[in-house]
């Protein structure tokens, strides 16, 4: 087709869903999911997470990554096809990668920032092992020339890969780095689980407490902090997925591939989890220390490690950046796709470089404010002004509780009642292609996306609304 042309394709399934897990296993596995998991009690949140992605989370996976195949289209153009009336829910997903982005590459950039400090840890030099951990990240936070030049040169190193392309950039570098990171992951679960003392992590994680579920509003709490971490996790409701599967070729099992992407995606967020808590008991820490988990707890730990922690530490903050970068490519190609989707349309030229390029800059000031804004400790009246319009402590919670808190499982919701009310088996030609393969999960599927997957998303919008605006 001209419009595959023109946007590209992916050149294997093994690329694909090295594409689609890296778009799925990032930031939400590796620093959004533990220290969740710390702040909702444990196993509580871990088994609400479960039953989620297995009710809402495959049934969604293969619903995005067929529209995207069946109509050849990224978010906006495909809903538009699947029913005129849901278009705006295209636009609403189109948003949320936008949304995400201004402060993922924040991030990335604190990432690529460790990642170069342990590499001089090795040879004995940075502060990385040497100042206090607390300090060293509070000193970065507020140092904004530092952190917003990190932030721009991960947001650079993305936009390269983009420009290479679907399956010139984008799949090349996930066939690589995927495989790369899940070897590294394995490393650091094995060394952090034979840490004297790692038990009480892992009963946190395993032993079934549900004590966090105490009342309605516990439970709901819990729930919907386990709802969006599984939206966010899996890249759904973002436009990734969509986006990913148009590139898809017609004989690949849609079925298979969303069991392996949502099983993966998981099992990653779960292994991080065993990564981190049973260090983080083994050395008295705080699991419910936030977002400053991953940066402050896992630099404690390591640097308690002694020699072998700067190995181990090396290894850590790798795994971490290739999870967070590759995210951030799914991220920026999920609003690249809509755009090149609408130039097609209209009968123009789809060039990839530069709308990469006026996508670039559009995250880079979504990113400026976020870094500027120091997770909260600039008190310039600006930010403020503008994070107190929000009534969030800072402006990544600004981006954070439009995208993750509302957008996606709001979407979401709005996708099950299209699938499973107004265009009921609009996508079963494209799983079964054409007939040639069995729908295996269909009744499972039917029942998810017209029965549960509304019922728990209409709870998961719900506590998300109470617990970001009370």
């Amino acid at each position: 087709m001209e419009q595959e042309n023109q946007k590209g394709q992916f050149n294997s399934n093994f690329g694909f869903l090295m594409a689609a897990l890296g778009s799925a296993v990032g930031l939400g596995n590796l620093w959004s999911f533990p220290y969740k998991m710390g702040m909702n009690g444990g196993f509580a949140f871990l088994l609400l997470y479960v039953i989620l992605a297995i009710v809402t989370g495959y049934p969604l996976m293969l619903s995005e990554m067929a529209l995207g195949r069946k109509t050849q289209k990224a978010a906006i153009e495909a809903y538009k096809e699947a029913d005129h009336r849901f278009t705006f829910n295209g636009v609403l997903q189109t948003i949320v990668p936008w949304l995400l982005i201004c402060f993922y590459c924040t991030f990335g950039g604190f990432i690529t920032k460790y990642l170069g400090d342990s590499i001089l840890a090795l040879f004995g030099k940075g502060v990385l092992n040497t100042a206090d951990p607390g300090a060293q990240f509070g000193g970065l936070l507020t140092n904004t020339g530092n952190s917003v030049a990190w932030m721009t040169g991960f947001l650079l190193l993305t936009m390269v890969i983009v420009f290479g392309g679907v399956s010139g950039g984008i799949e090349k570098f996930c066939k690589v780095a995927m495989p790369l990171l899940f070897f590294m992951l394995l490393i650091v679960v094995v060394r952090s689980c034979t840490l004297p003392g790692a038990g009480p992590g892992l009963k946190f994680l395993f032993s079934p407490d549900l004590s966090a579920w105490g009342s309605a509003k516990g439970f709901f709490s819990v729930l919907s902090s386990a709802g969006g971490q599984c939206f966010f996790s899996l890249s759904l409701s973002s436009g990734c997925i969509i986006a990913y599967g148009s590139y898809l070729d017609k004989k690949e099992n849609l079925e298979s591939n969303a069991a392996i992407i949502t099983f993966g995606d998981s099992l990653v967020a779960v292994l991080a989890g065993v990564a981190i808590f049973p260090a983080v008991f083994a050395f008295g820490l705080e699991p419910s220390a936030g977002p400053g988990l991953l940066f402050v707890s896992m630099t404690t730990v390591f640097t308690s490690m002694g020699t072998a922690g700067k190995i181990f530490q090396l290894l850590f903050w790798l795994l971490v950046f290739f999870a967070a970068l590759s995210s951030s490519i799914g991220m920026m190609e999920a609003g690249i796709s809509a755009i090149l989707d609408s130039r097609v349309k209209a009968g123009k030229s789809a060039n990839r470089v530069k709308v990469t390029v006026v996508m670039a800059i559009m995250a880079w000031i979504g990113n400026f404010l976020t870094t500027a804004d120091g997770l909260g400790t600039s008190q310039n009246a600006f930010f403020v002004a503008f994070r107190g319009l929000f009534r969030q402590p800072d402006v990544l919670d600004v981006w954070d509780c439009i995208a993750e808190g509302i957008l996606m499982p709001l979407t979401g919701l709005i996708m099950t009642i299209l699938l499973g009310w107004f265009v009921p088996g609009y996508l079963d030609d494209e799983i079964s292609n054409g007939g040639t393969r069995k729908f295996k999960s269909r009744g499972f599927y039917n029942f998810c996306i017209k029965w549960v997957g509304p019922i728990f998303l209409a709870m998961v919008v719900y506590g998300q609304l109470t617990s970001f605006w009370g």
